[in-house]
């Protein structure tokens, strides 16, 4: 059973920065796909970055309104993902939820489900005030 520890976010003005992390454990496993995804009130998960984890590793896939702001670091040896979080906006403004699975359904992208990712880390808070 693979388990996510999230860690970082909080509150912050508009432009400023913050830092998400995320580390897996528990299962043995070469590779994995993880990813942020977030939610805003009332409205539905959405995709914000994702990379695979381990064996070749990957590259880092991000949704169009975080390009050129938000920027993924990975540790393949501590299978951990980190998002740098740049020039926030009030939009931004949101829970945020590591998430991970070992062959998500429709590709490690953003752009996949989040019902495609079966593990799921307890989420953090980012706040942007304008």
């Amino acid at each position: 059973q693979v388990r996510l520890v999230e860690s970082g976010g909080g509150s912050v003005q508009a432009g400023g920065s913050l830092r998400l992390s995320c580390a897996a454990s528990g299962s043995t496993f070469s590779r994995i796909c993880m990813g942020w995804f977030r939610q805003a009130p009332g409205k539905g998960r959405e995709g914000v970055a994702s990379s695979w984890i381990g064996g070749v590793g990957g590259f880092a896939l991000y949704a169009d309104s975080v390009k050129g702001r938000f920027t993924i670091s990975q540790d393949n040896a501590k299978k951990t993902l980190s998002l740098q979080m740049n020039s926030l906006k009030a939009e931004d403004t949101a829970m945020y939820y590591c998430a991970a699975d070992l062959a998500p359904a429709g590709g490690c992208r953003p752009e996949s489900s989040s019902r495609d990712f079966r593990t799921w880390g307890q989420g953090t808070q980012v706040t942007v005030s304008s």
